[in-house]
Parts: C-alpha cells; sequence; structure tokens
C-alpha cells in the first residue's frame, strides 16, 4: 500500500540561515577592515617651512612641574607673553576653545594664573586635561 501524495525526493535547500551567517560574515569583515585603516602608520610627505594656512582649531596651554608655560608647544615668557599670544588667537577666531594641560606636580598658582588671564583676554572655553584613573 502506497500513502497518497507526492512521493518525490525532497529536493529544495533552505539558504536562509546560510544567507544570515553570510550577512553577518560580512558585518565582521567591515568592521574589522574598518579598525585597522584608522591606526595604519605611513610616511607623510615633507612639507616646506612656510607656516600652514590651516590654523590650529584648539589652543594647548601646558604647564610643567617646573611652572614654565607653552603654549601649542611653544615656549612663553611668563603671562604677560601668554596674554599677548592668546590676543593674537582670539583676533582670529573670536571664541576658540582652550585646553590647560597641567603637571600633576605643579603649583596650583600657575594653573590660577593661566585661567585668570584667560578671564583677562575675554576666553571662556576653557577645559582642563585629565588622564582617567587605573
Amino acid at each position: 500500500m502506497q500513502v497518497q501524495g507526492d512521493s518525490k525526493p525532497y529536493d529544495d535547500i533552505n539558504i536562509t540561515p546560510m544567507l544570515d551567517l553570510a550577512y553577518v560574515l560580512l558585518v565582521i569583515f567591515i568592521l574589522m577592515c574598518t579598525a585597522s585603516v584608522q591606526g595604519t602608520k605611513v610616511n607623510l610627505p615633507k612639507a616646506s617651512k612656510a607656516p600652514s594656512l590651516a590654523k590650529p582649531k584648539t589652543i594647548s596651554i601646558t604647564v610643567n612641574n617646573e611652572g614654565h608655560l607653552f603654549f601649542n608647544t611653544i615656549p612663553v615668557n611668563g603671562i604677560s607673553d601668554l596674554e599677548q599670544k592668546l590676543q593674537q588667537a582670539k583676533g582670529q577666531t573670536s571664541d576658540v576653545p582652550v585646553v590647560i594641560r597641567g603637571d600633576s606636580k605643579t603649583q596650583y598658582q600657575a594653573i590660577m594664573d593661566v585661567l585668570d588671564a584667560l578671564g583677562r583676554v575675554g576666553l571662556s572655553q576653557v577645559g582642563l586635561a585629565t588622564k582617567p584613573q587605573k
């Protein structure tokens, strides 16, 4: 006795799970490739020593543990010289952001002097750079 219905073998393959796996692998591949591109090291070409046309977007003021001041890594001779450079930077961009990087062993008064100079110049976007605790 035979059972009523189709007697042909089952020959269709469900490819939905295979496509799901392919899409997941494609997403992982894209994420891994973009992550590795960001850290690629290259030898950049040399440019002339003429000043760059692009101005830095953020001013960095550094106070080391001896109390020496640096304006975007350029040594500064005291607060009055710093105020002069800040006035010039403010003339180019009205309210440029400033980041103060103070050494952990520096005198607190040196940081306060920099903050006072920023206030006298009229720059209000000020941030203090720190490291996260481990």
